[in-house]
């Protein structure tokens, strides 16, 4: 039995009408982790459990880490989390909760990484957040149930950090006979390595992130997302960290739902009726969740000293 859940797809009246057009939200924020890393997560470890690993290492300051250590207490795995030192206290007391440890080391995630790659033995395995086709496959999974409710979306609106989730839905798509459906990648100021690879005609690595949507925080997108980005249709896109925080702070208000700026990314496009949009109708937005936010956080991230007035 698969460790993540089907999550439901609802028409959103008050997001369809800011855009527009009708808006599907996919919400992944309901998976048991709190965001769509379970879907791949889950499907890696357990494909490395019947290979025999006894131990799980995750390089991860939030939603990656929680969803390893949800998975390592259901398949009664031990964990290890490696975090930066700019993860939450939230975030680590959420992986804590599943019983995994966590070592913070490093001031970002490259650095936690490197720490994590160095512990790996004969029976331990890395969970690398979102570079490992396991991943992505499991995250394909969530166009499957979509493609099963017969809502056939006109473009998928996504939000883009190292590129998992962008490299899964392309993957689900294709295999749904769906090559031709776009993919609006969005990031934030700040955290927009995908779109600068792309202007860049090369992958970018970012000197550092400075958005408040720090699960978009790899500073460099993973081969597969930026091949994808060049071999499927996908628009990307970058807003600003204020519209991301103003967009979790409506969906909130209309749908009784917490997510973290960086899925308020992707949510303000259709809240601002971006431009982008314009072609389609149907627009699927993942609403990809993460646990680690709370109100205060968006409350005091959206002050203009912190987030730049972005």
């Amino acid at each position: 039995m698969a460790l993540h859940i089907e999550t439901p797809l609802l028409a959103s009246p008050s997001l369809s009408a800011a855009a527009g057009r009708t808006v599907w939200l996919k919400l992944e924020s309901l998976q048991p982790s709190g965001s769509f890393k379970l879907r791949g997560i889950g499907v890696a470890c357990e494909t490395y459990v019947r290979q025999g690993k006894l131990r799980f290492i995750s390089s991860s300051g939030g939603n990656a880490g929680i969803a390893v250590a949800y998975a390592g207490s259901r398949l009664s795995i031990p964990v290890t989390v490696v975090v930066p030192e700019s993860t939450t206290a939230r975030a680590k007391a959420l992986i804590r909760q599943y019983g995994a440890e966590v070592i913070v080391h490093g001031t970002a995630w490259d650095d936690a990484n490197a720490l994590a790659l160095s512990m790996l033995g004969d029976d331990a395995v890395l969970l690398h957040p979102f570079d490992d086709p396991l991943l992505w496959s499991g995250h394909a999974t969530l166009v499957d149930e979509v493609a099963r409710s017969h809502v056939r979306p006109g473009a998928v609106v996504l939000s883009v950090g190292g590129g998992g989730l962008l490299a899964g839905v392309v993957e689900g798509l294709r295999r749904n006979g769906w090559d031709d459906v776009p993919v609006i990648a969005v990031e934030t100021v700040g955290a927009d390595s995908l779109a600068q690879s792309l202007d860049a005609g090369r992958r970018v690595t970012l000197d550092a992130i400075t958005s408040v949507a720090k699960s978009l925080g790899a500073r460099q997108v993973s081969e597969q997302a930026f091949a994808v980005a060049q071999s499927h249709p996908v628009r990307s896109v970058v807003v600003p960290d204020s519209a991301a925080l103003a967009a979790c702070e409506r969906l909130l208000d209309e749908h009784r739902i917490l997510v973290e700026p960086a899925c308020g990314a992707s949510l303000a496009l259709a809240y601002d009726r971006a431009d982008v949009l314009a072609p389609y109708d149907n627009v699927l937005i993942v609403v990809c969740g993460g646990a680690t936010a709370t109100v205060d956080d968006l409350r005091r991230w959206a002050q203009p000293s912190i987030s730049g007035g972005a």
